[in-house]
């Protein structure tokens, strides 16, 4: 009962079939040795080994559909559902392409990451290359996904004209859907700006909305920003484009930092400066020996403000010196100065009219020589 199916399939449908089944198979098999012996090969080449890695799984599946095809293509037209088959297996195809497209990408990504590491002292360039990688490459996958979608829609001859719209991007359905699309449309230039321009960087200092923190994540619409309290502010990618922000890593990491004192009039400066350079100096993993200077910038009714100026090699290890700096000298001025800190100052007067009011008779008081009888 099992094989009674068969009966109702002509001949030459079913030698079609099982030829398409056998080469599929036989080109499966063979890709899988293609690839275990190329990945032997290429193991001392890097992009080559990257680029079999990422393409082993798209290839399994696009070299047996071709195969298929192949075999569809030279049978002939009048075997039954012959015209379905060859389009589902050209749509199978399309979509092997576009995903094999998209390891390709993907793979060139991650070599040139691997190249570049993040992970170094002076990574103004490696961060530079990475910005660029990621944008482009998030731009060139949704290129990718896009010609293969609209590759897809031209197979169907009722969408071809749609699919070809879409494809180049003309015509009233590709202007409607622009307009619906323009955020999207405005992020995705945004990304291409960023990345050419480059105004922020992977790993870049930022204050954005008042707020400080790090780029960890650049897509294809927002901006991660990690928040030294390690929350994340999502930023699409446009706002950096149409509004000023503070980057502190846009040519080199290096900063200067500034502390602010207040001290009384009678705290001497010398010894305040002699501290700080031995302060600086002890902490060389903090402070990178540029910039060393106190400096009195005010002068009020009460006191005097102190600037410390301070240099570090990046930001967080300048946050971290500022504070050193700050409690240190603190420290110094109590233990060696105490009547230095600001003061409020009082001065005690005797009060002379309240003398001047005590040595006047009282308000209808006669002196003596008045209560004296006349001669």
């Amino acid at each position: 009962m099992t094989s009674d199916w068969l009966a109702y399939i002509p001949t030459a449908d079913l030698r079609a079939l099982l030829a398409a089944l056998l080469a599929a198979f036989v080109l499966a098999l063979a890709t899988k040795w293609l690839m275990v012996l190329l990945l032997r090969v290429t193991r001392s080449f890097t992009f080559a080994r990257e680029l079999l890695l990422q393409a082993k799984a798209p290839l399994r599946l696009l070299l047996p559909l071709l195969a298929v095809q192949m075999v569809w293509s030279a049978s002939p037209d009048d075997i039954l559902f012959i015209a379905a088959a060859r389009h589902i297996t050209s749509l199978g195809i399309i979509g092997s392409v576009t995903w094999l497209g998209l390891r390709a990408v993907n793979a060139i990504q991650q070599i040139i990451l691997l190249h570049h590491p993040l992970n170094i002292s002076d990574n103004l360039r490696a961060r530079r290359i990475q910005t660029q990688t990621r944008v482009l490459v998030r731009t060139l996958s949704t290129l990718v996904v896009v010609f293969g979608f609209s590759t897809m829609l031209m197979t169907f001859p009722s969408a071809r004209q749609f699919g070809t719209s879409l494809l180049a991007s003309a015509g009233l359905a590709g202007l409607a859907v622009g307009f619906a699309a323009k955020p999207v449309l405005g992020n995705l230039i945004a990304g291409l700006q960023i990345a050419l321009t480059q105004p922020i960087r992977l790993d870049d200092v930022v204050i954005v909305e008042n707020e400080w923190g790090r780029i960890e994540e650049i897509t294809g619409t927002y901006v991660v920003v990690r928040i030294w309290d390690d929350r994340r502010l999502i930023v699409p990618l446009q706002w950096f484009i149409e509004n000023p922000f503070q980057n502190w890593t846009r040519m080199t990491s290096s900063l200067i930092g500034a502390v602010t004192l207040w001290v009384d009039y009678a705290t001497p400066l010398d010894p305040l400066r002699r501290e700080m350079a031995r302060l600086c100096e002890e902490v060389p993993e903090l402070w990178d020996g540029r910039v060393s200077v106190l400096q009195v910038i005010e002068s009020g009714e009460r006191s005097i403000q102190l600037r410390v100026l301070a240099s570090s090699a990046d930001s967080s290890r300048n946050w971290d010196l500022r504070c050193y700096l700050r409690e240190n000298l603190i420290n110094f001025i109590s233990r060696n100065y105490p009547h230095c800190l600001p003061q409020l100052r009082g001065v005690l007067k005797p009060d002379v009219e309240k003398e001047h009011r005590a040595e006047l008779p009282a308000e209808g008081e006669i002196s003596e020589p008045e209560r004296q009888p006349p001669v």
